[in-house]
């Protein structure tokens, strides 16, 4: 699990990475402002944001806006710094808080995104026209080529995407520029 905090006092944001890397959480980055974050949180696909009601160039509101959706964001603050604002995937903390509320809380977070993940992982986004008419492309070409039955074909090209670690169409297409199709 990927881990920024950012809080404007450097001294907070060490002491809030120190805690978490003591309960098995890795932290990137600790950052004092928002564009800081931001910047660390595009070179990863998902993770959690730890941070402050208030980096020094932007409220966290706003953060959460140029975050990358596949974020969640724990905001640490006083009770009243966040009062009437409810954002999707910003979770608070009321300040003070305590260490084991905070790594239950990052516990929790974690278990969502992962579940997350696994879902998106589970449903694969439907493939388009032009994906569907590569692969066909590629049963028919291993058909008649190798004279494979369509579901042989089909079971070939799904093996050696899974053997490769590429996706369906990536495979097809390297079938089809293997064979000089």
């Amino acid at each position: 699990m990927n881990v920024i905090v950012a809080f404007p006092k450097a001294e907070n944001g060490r002491s809030i990475k120190s805690i978490l890397i003591k309960h098995g959480f890795r932290v990137g980055k600790v950052c004092a402002t928002g564009a800081q974050a931001l910047q660390c949180a595009d070179g990863l696909s998902e993770g959690i944001l730890v941070c402050a009601s208030r980096l020094q160039d932007m409220p966290y509101t706003q953060l959460r806006e140029y975050l990358p959706p596949s974020f969640e964001m724990l905001v640490l603050a006083p009770p009243n710094a966040l009062e009437g604002e409810a954002m999707d995937h910003v979770v608070c903390l009321p300040m003070p808080m305590k260490v084991h509320e905070l790594v239950s809380t990052m516990e929790m977070m974690a278990y969502s995104l992962e579940r997350r993940k696994r879902r998106r992982k589970a449903h694969p986004p439907a493939r388009t026209q032009e994906d569907q008419q590569t692969i066909q492309k590629a049963k028919e070409l291993l058909m008649e080529r190798n004279h494979m039955a369509e579901e042989e074909a089909y079971r070939y090209i799904q093996k050696c995407s899974m053997d490769s670690g590429t996706g369906m169409t990536e495979t097809a297409q390297m079938v089809l520029s293997m064979m000089g199709s």
